[in-house]
């Protein structure tokens, strides 16, 4: 399935970047790409985005076990439809959810290096993972808005149908 291949491409690219990143660099070195604007910075995030509850290794583990079967579920539903959009952007999803579980299972913190600055703000820093997810639920969030408007215009449709009738 091309879907669960997308999922498996993610986590590897995600597991990589964190492998080279982890052995490579030590904790808080910064090797700059941009000048400021862009860096590779060697960070460890015991929570969830933005730092949030941090240390809460088990409670992350229980919810990301439900959030990845529940993503296969509805992936498996949804995987033959016509539209191709959704079942992408869950594998982004899946992908990057299991490359984070797998490092919270296993070391109890994510990997972390990709650091903006936007003067003198710096955005929170993150990884692969966290792009793909984030890209992947704008995606689903995109295929919603779509689809409303698909439906209304399906409606809209039946509705002048009718009237003709």
């Amino acid at each position: 399935m091309v879907y669960f291949l997308i999922a498996l491409i993610v986590f590897l690219i995600d597991q990589g970047t964190k492998y080279l990143i982890a052995t490579g660099l030590t904790i808080g070195e910064q090797i700059p790409v941009i000048g400021n604007f862009f860096l590779i910075t060697s960070h460890r995030n015991t929570g969830a985005a933005f730092g949030i509850l941090k240390d809460q290794r088990w409670f992350f583990i229980a919810v990301t076990t439900v959030v990845v079967i529940g993503i296969i579920w509805y992936l498996l539903k949804v995987r033959k439809q016509r539209n191709k959009l959704l079942p992408t952007a869950l594998s982004l999803v899946l992908g990057g959810a299991f490359g984070n579980f797998l490092d919270r299972a296993v070391s109890g913190e994510v990997v972390d290096f990709l650091q903006f600055n936007f003067g003198s703000y710096t955005f929170p820093i993150f990884n692969v993972a966290d792009s793909c997810i984030v890209i992947g639920v704008a995606l689903i969030i995109l295929d919603s808005l779509l689809e409303m408007r698909r439906e209304k215009q399906a409606s809209q449709t039946n509705h002048e149908q009718e009237e003709n009738v």
